[in-house]
């Protein structure tokens, strides 16, 4: 018999968090298709996108923690990043690596956090941040699908917080790739695929009645 999950939860659990993974300058930059990295054909227009979600977020009075990847020059720090289809990226010295603050609308409120592999949660001090916001439920917005969102989600789920994954606001490297991490993410968490108007929605309802 086939198995059908039927243990999803609510979409979202106690305090929730918009999370948005490496929205840089350089994904509003040109950047032409290669065919090792192809990207998804609609790839700016999903990170303008995410802007739709941080408003929401910002008007329900949800934090909102940025992530940029940066790299040093030196290139020290990469590891074994570069050893498959990545090539250099992020360097700190690229005018593409900076947070898109006026695309994002970035606040003086918002948590920036720079990170120096895919992962949020590698090396930096997402955890304790996340611990002081008592997240239950994190949000996850912008790229790579099948990289930095996907290996955050698999971390988030490991730490035992509810994952959602904005699936028409974040970009694959390719399509395949794309859909297979957000099956995967799907798998580890029944209901984790959302759409970013129903998260919209769902901040909407949240969002404090203004004091007359």
């Amino acid at each position: 018999m086939p198995y059908a999950a039927n243990n999803a939860q609510p979409m979202i659990v106690g305090t929730p968090v918009l999370v948005v993974i490496d929205v840089q300058k350089g994904a509003f930059l040109p950047w032409e298709p290669t065919e090792r990295l192809p990207l998804l054909p609609d790839s700016v227009e999903r990170m303008y996108r995410v802007r739709t979600v941080v408003d929401a977020a910002r008007q329900a009075g949800i934090p909102i923690i940025f992530f940029k990847e940066i790299h040093r020059p030196n290139m020290i720090d990469f590891g074994r990043e570069l050893d498959g289809t990545e090539q250099v990226h992020c360097l700190e010295t690229s005018p593409g690596t900076d947070f898109a603050y006026e695309e994002m609308g970035i606040q003086p409120e918002d948590y920036l956090l720079s990170k120096r592999r895919y992962s949020c949660f590698y090396g930096t001090e997402l955890q304790i941040l996340l611990k002081g916001l008592k997240a239950d439920t994190l949000i996850l917005t912008g790229g790579f699908t099948d990289v930095c969102v996907h290996y955050t989600f698999v971390d988030a789920h490991q730490g035992d917080y509810y994952c959602r994954v904005v699936e028409d606001c974040v970009s694959g490297s390719s399509q395949p790739a794309h859909d297979a991490a957000l099956n995967a993410m799907e798998y580890l968490q029944t209901g984790a695929r959302r759409s970013a108007q129903e998260i919209i929605d769902a901040f909407a309802a949240r969002t404090p009645v203004a004091a007359e």
